[in-house]
């Protein structure tokens, strides 16, 4: 299986990097072939709502980095979403990505790609997670990804506090249980 992770952190070195660090070995360990997209550095512009695109039924007017992220992601069968939680949400940079899927959403659609969600934050409490967790069930349903888990690093608000946790084992566990 081709596995696409679309890594929203905007620091390479972040808790966020560990789980996707993590899952990506377990992946690897269960012969699947994983490739990390750090969209940050991706060159992604915001979606300027123009519908030039058609909402899929042509390419998008802008000429940026999302035809290289959206050719990976349709040639492969799972998308993870990697991502800190900002302000109960995944990253801006993270979201320009998705936002920006509207003018492949037929073909993604139609690909019935399998998801997954890597979170982290300093917060434990559930509170801060719901709105994201939130999204991307909506994500998974409009787009009808098949979700195959979600690793939700409470606590995680530093690199040694996640390393500490339990979170980077569950990532590991969930990219080689697939």
């Amino acid at each position: 299986m081709k596995i696409v992770i679309l890594q929203g952190s905007p620091n390479l070195r972040s808790s966020t990097a560990i789980l996707v660090e993590e899952f990506a070995r377990g992946a690897r360990e269960a012969g699947h072939e994983v490739e990390r997209i750090d969209v940050a550095r991706s060159d992604v512009r915001p979606c300027t709502g123009c519908v030039a695109c058609g909402y899929g039924a042509r390419p998008c007017a802008q000429r940026d980095g999302m035809a290289s992220v959206l050719e990976k992601l349709l040639a492969a069968d799972m998308v993870v979403f990697a991502t800190p939680v900002y302000y109960f949400g995944m990253t801006a940079q993270l979201k320009a990505v998705v936002d920006r899927f509207c003018s492949e959403n037929v073909r993604i659609t139609a690909k019935r790609l399998k998801a997954a969600l890597l979170a982290v934050a300093w917060n434990g409490d559930a509170e801060t997670f719901a709105p994201l967790e939130v999204h991307y069930d909506a994500i998974c349903r409009y787009l009808d990804l098949r979700d195959c888990g979600r690793v939700i690093g409470r606590g995680c608000g530093t690199p040694s506090m996640t390393r500490a946790s339990d979170h980077p084992h569950a990532a590991y566990e969930l990219g080689r249980s697939l």
